[in-house]
């Protein structure tokens, strides 16, 4: 029989990325395991792999949301100052420049 495994990730008000198993609800805390996950959407600020949408001078909110593109090349962002940005994906360096 085919087994699949749905995994869900979260990000806090404090500003931590969790990993959970659906629909068991069981944290995943082992890193390496979620560095292997290839995720179906991206719609998290948080994570080594957008680190580069924060500008130098960015506080913790002011970026407000993020999602991949179907492809998985692009990632988009909003924030507070009603700027859209639009930067490669994965971006792991800090203080990419976006394309917007």
């Amino acid at each position: 029989s085919e087994f699949s495994v749905v995994i869900s990730k979260v990000s806090t008000g404090s500003y931590k990325r969790q990993v959970y198993e659906v629909p068991s609800g069981k944290q995943l805390v082992d890193q390496a395991v979620i560095d292997r996950i290839t995720w179906a959407t991206w719609t998290s600020v948080l994570g080594d792999e957008v680190i580069g949408i924060w500008s130098r001078h960015a506080e913790k909110a002011d970026v407000n949301c993020a999602c991949v593109s179907h492809s998985g090349i692009n990632l988009v962002t909003g924030d507070d100052f009603g700027m859209v940005k639009l930067f490669d994906f994965p971006c792991p360096e800090k203080f990419v420049r976006s394309f917007l």
